[in-house]
């Protein structure tokens, strides 16, 4: 049985802990390799459903011009519908294309120099795999959201580590930047971790080459977090 404004309560704490990106729930990630009508297919992804932000995310060794390129594309589109657009892994491309910020990893840039460079205003997330003291680092440092997986196995690219949904149950309960949940997610598995405490579900896959098609599988993902909030 829910206390009476229990529902408010978690809704109201959650879209807090969610201020710098948007409202909690899909954090799309693009294919890593772009289709030729991929323009139009975002359109209609956007038009869907609540998504937070959209992370540009191409094949590993794709040349800046490409991403720029991609970025010149996509941004307009997904900050016309109020979407905040990242760019993964760099820094340097986010502020060259005016993003609204980066998602970096372990390997990148650091957080204090990705910072410097974007400033304030940048939305900067970090990976934190499934590592505990990594994500307590980046908060402490200011990032933005810390970023937890795979929680399930994936092809998208090939995860370092396998988490659990007790590492985002505990961050709930210790830390206020909004944490993401990554790998192998899809509208079939995602409800524990959206249970366990996930203010994000950063989806590729599981949107692009669903069955029911990508602006349904849109819709249902928001059913879940609408359904848990």
């Amino acid at each position: 049985m829910r206390i009476k404004g229990a529902h408010s309560a978690q809704k109201s704490k959650r879209q807090d802990r969610a201020r710098h990106i948007g409202k909690v729930g899909l954090y799309l990630i693009t294919p890593p390799i772009l289709p030729d009508n991929f323009t139009d297919i975002l359109k209609a992804v956007l038009e869907a459903g609540d998504i937070a932000c959209l992370q540009l995310r191409l094949k590993q060794k794709t040349n800046d011009a490409t991403i720029l390129q991609a970025a010149d594309k996509l941004m307009p589109i997904t900050q016309a519908q109020g979407v905040a657009f990242l760019i993964n892994d760099r820094p340097d491309l986010a502020k060259q294309c005016g993003a609204d910020g980066v998602h970096i990893g372990q390997q990148d840039m650091p957080y204090a120099q990705a910072r410097e460079l974007l400033g304030a205003a940048g939305i900067i997330g970090v990976t934190c795999h499934n590592s505990r003291h990594l994500a307590m680092l980046a908060a402490e440092a200011g990032a933005d959201y810390v970023a937890f997986g795979a929680f399930y196995p994936t092809t998208t690219k090939s995860p370092p580590s396998q988490a659990e949904p007790a590492i985002l149950q505990w961050w709930q309960e210790c830390m206020q930047p909004p944490c993401v949940a990554i790998g192998g997610i899809t509208t079939q598995n995602a409800a524990p971790l959206i249970a366990a405490g996930a203010d994000f579900l950063a989806v590729c896959q599981g949107v692009w080459h669903a069955k029911e098609g990508a602006p349904e599988a849109v819709k249902q993902f928001n059913a879940l977090f609408d359904k848990a909030n």
